[in-house]
C-alpha cells in the first residue's frame, strides 16, 4: 500500500475517487465548478464558483498535495451503476486530518440535482470508519454555517446514525462574502461510533488499483 489514504471508496451507491489530477480532469472539473447552478451550491461556503480553469487546476492541486502529504483524504463523489447521473461527478468531499489532535474534519458539496438522495450520510459513514477504522482517530468533526438548515438536516441525521451529535455554536468562526457567520458543530467519538455501530459499517476501501480502474 503506497498510500496512507485509499484511491477509491466504495459503498453501495457511491464511487469515492481520489481528487487528483490523474483522476480528475481540470477541464472535467471545471465545468461543474464554473457552472451557474454552484452559485447556489456556494451560498454558504467560503468560496465562489469557479471563474476560470486555473482557480479549478489549483483545487485540484491542492488535493494532489494535499494528499501526498496525508493531510487531507480528498474524493470526487461519483453515483455508481444502476443510480441516476451514475459514472459523472456529483461533488466532492473529503476528511482533513488533525493528526496532533486525533481528529478528522469532514467537507463536502454535492451538486443540486444530487440533493436528497442521502449522499451526504453515505459517504460520512465511509469516512467515519476510515477515520476511526484506518487512522485510529479518535474524533470525527463537521460544521456547517447555521443559517443553512439543509445541511443542518442532513448533519444531524448522519451524526446521530454514528453515535455523535451537536457540540454547540462557534459564534463569527467563518466569513462568508465577507462577513463574520455563526457555525454549529457536530462531532462523533471513537468510543460513541463502537458503541452505536458496533464497528460495522458497508464500504470497501482500496488501494493501489490499476490506472484504469480507478475512474
Amino acid at each position: 500500500m503506497s498510500d496512507l489514504s485509499p484511491e477509491v471508496i466504495e459503498t453501495p451507491r457511491l464511487r469515492l475517487v481520489a481528487r487528483r489530477p490523474k483522476h480528475v480532469g481540470v477541464h472535467e472539473a471545471y465545468d461543474l465548478c464554473s457552472a451557474p447552478e454552484m452559485d447556489g451550491v456556494t451560498r454558504y461556503m467560503p468560496w465562489s464558483r469557479h471563474e476560470t480553469p486555473k482557480v479549478t487546476k489549483d483545487f485540484l492541486d491542492r488535493g494532489e498535495s494535499s494528499w501526498t502529504d496525508a493531510e487531507s483524504a480528498d474524493y470526487a463523489i461519483i453515483p455508481r451503476e444502476g443510480e441516476e447521473g451514475a459514472g459523472e461527478i456529483a461533488g466532492f468531499g473529503g476528511l482533513h486530518t488533525e493528526w496532533d489532535r486525533r481528529v478528522g474534519e469532514l467537507g463536502l458539496w454535492l451538486r443540486p440535482r444530487h440533493w436528497g438522495r442521502g449522499y451526504s450520510g453515505e459517504r460520512a459513514a465511509a469516512l467515519a470508519a476510515l477515520a476511526f477504522d484506518v487512522f485510529d482517530l479518535e474524533v470525527v468533526a463537521v460544521s456547517h454555517v447555521a443559517a443553512n438548515e439543509k445541511s443542518q438536516r442532513a448533519i444531524e441525521k448522519y451524526t446521530a446514525a454514528l453515535g455523535g451529535g451537536l457540540d454547540g455554536r462557534e459564534r463569527n468562526s467563518i466569513v462568508i462574502d465577507g462577513d463574520p457567520a455563526d457555525e454549529l458543530r457536530y462531532s462523533v467519538s471513537r468510543e460513541d461510533w463502537l458503541a452505536t455501530t458496533g464497528g460495522d459499517y458497508d464500504a470497501e476501501f482500496r488501494w493501489d488499483l490499476d490506472p484504469d480502474d480507478v475512474r
